[in-house]
């Protein structure tokens, strides 16, 4: 067996793909799960940094200290180059990251009982819509970023075809398939040419019609059910004396996994003092100051990501916003959580009708629509997606390791 790995460094999780013939690809990387959690938590009580669902447990224990959640989200950014304050240091999101990829490939390496030195990185179609010369720089950072932790050798590949990979690895015949990767931080699709024959080739150019991607994903499908349903509750909407409305900009920094921190501020609070004096609504706010006082952000946006998770499988449901309130409940329905996509959807569903045009493929052509990454069972996203190929058969994946199993192979056939 050989010392490459696949690395599928997601937005919310991230996974480990070893190719070992007769056994999973994916690697137990916490909990004897193959996922990861990508989050890290600087413990300012004991001294420590936590990984993964560590770093959530110790953060909602209520251990003082700084949660970094979606730091891929960074890749792209103006912010990769900047520092954040940690354990009273300045941090650069570089080293940031690097921490989290160093401690990624540490139990790997543990789990597979090797060293990995060669590594094919999952990258989405596009870091950053609309911008080659900055999608190009969000892949040459994470390619030093990922030399500077031990990986010598590194080869990318995009994540739907990495996923179309695992696929075929189980299909009989010839099929037209078109992948739908929703991840945390962006939606990316290929169309691809697949076949127990094409499998036995290195090269697959000729396989690939077409891809597509945007920066569109699960964390803003979180981001916007925030907007819409929980921050009116601390005020989002409300006006001041003067009937303006409270500033919005405090909301969708709080609203916004890798911007949360940004609120904690004490330019921000002085600021907020103000705008209570001056609130129409002052029990409202007193909610927002809570919320920043105790830096419980990050807890509310979990809250808004375990009621999307619910309402992929049920209609509507109840979420205890018990730190605000002992007795504040937020009952979320489906057409409330739809309403407040609708917008992200339909740039998804536009980006596919996009691919189909590129590829000259006609939707009677493709024989199969094969749906992975975690936010992909969003009950709209898949009903609109699903009625542009109507003739096509659904298959639901791994929807948090299609990815990684794909580029275990893809090491293999890249590095031997």
């Amino acid at each position: 067996m050989s010392n490459a790995c696949g690395v599928d460094f997601g937005t919310s999780n991230s996974t480990v793909g070893f190719h070992r013939p007769g056994q999973s690809a994916l690697l137990t990387l916490e909990d004897n799960k193959p996922t990861l959690p990508s989050v890290v938590f600087f413990n300012a009580d004991d001294n420590l940094v936590s990984f993964g669902r560590a770093a959530l447990t110790d953060y909602l224990a209520g251990h003082e200290g700084r949660l970094m959640r979606s730091l891929k989200s960074l890749l792209g950014t103006s912010l990769i180059d900047g520092q954040t304050e940690v354990q009273g240091r300045a941090l650069s999101f570089r080293e940031l990251l690097a921490q989290f990829l160093r401690e990624l490939k540490r139990r790997a390496e543990h789990s597979a009982d090797r060293s990995f030195s060669q590594a094919v990185f999952g990258r989405p179609v596009h870091f950053v819509d609309e911008d080659a010369t900055a999608d190009k720089l969000a892949e040459n950072t994470l390619l030093d970023i990922a030399r500077s932790v031990g990986f010598t050798d590194i080869a990318f590949q995009y994540e739907p075809i990495a996923a179309a990979f695992d696929y075929e690895s189980g299909i009989a015949g010839e099929e037209l398939v078109l992948i739908v990767d929703i991840g945390g931080g962006t939606s990316d699709f290929s169309l691809v040419r697949l076949s127990p024959e094409s499998a036995r080739k290195t090269e697959r150019r000729d396989d690939i019609l077409a891809t597509a991607g945007v920066h569109v994903g699960g964390t803003d499908f979180d981001k916007y059910l925030n907007l819409s349903c929980a921050m009116p509750l601390l005020g989002l909407g409300t006006r001041l004396l003067n009937n303006t409305e409270v500033p919005s900009s405090y909301y969708f920094n709080l609203a916004t996994w890798h911007t949360i921190n940004f609120a904690y501020t004490q330019k921000v609070w002085r600021e907020l003092q103000d705008v209570y004096r001056d609130a129409c609504e002052r029990d409202k706010l007193a909610r927002l100051l809570k919320l920043i006082e105790q830096r419980d952000g990050h807890w509310l946006a979990l809250k808004m990501e375990e009621g999307k998770i619910a309402l992929s499988s049920v209609e509507r449901t109840e979420l205890a916003l018990d730190r605000l309130d002992a007795a504040l409940q937020l009952l979320i329905d489906r057409p409330s959580f739809d309403h407040a996509i609708t917008h992200l959807v339909d740039s998804v569903a536009s980006t596919v009708g996009g691919l189909l045009r590129d590829a000259g493929v006609q939707a009677k052509d493709i024989d199969t629509i094969f749906f992975t990454g975690g936010s992909s069972g969003v009950q709209l996203l898949r009903q609109k997606i699903s009625a542009l190929l109507p003739a096509a058969r659904r298959v639901e994946g791994d929807l948090f390791g299609s990815i990684g199993a794909g580029l275990a192979l893809d090491a293999v056939r890249k590095f031997g």
